[in-house]
């Protein structure tokens, strides 16, 4: 019985999941925000990189 009373008061396992929600939910903003952006930066690049070569 204290055995279930001490698990069920045990708040380390919700934290481990709140901790990989929390990843979770960054890297599925930096996966869309590069999703997003990634075109741009590599135009961007691209155009940079032109102009190195041709100086």
């Amino acid at each position: 019985m204290n055995a279930i009373k001490h698990f069920i008061r045990d708040e380390d396992g919700i934290t481990a999941i709140e901790y990989a929600l929390m990843a979770a939910a960054i890297a599925a903003a930096v996966t869309a925000g590069l999703a997003i952006l990634g075109p741009k930066i590599t135009a961007s690049l691209t155009y940079i990189s032109g102009l190195i070569k041709s100086s």
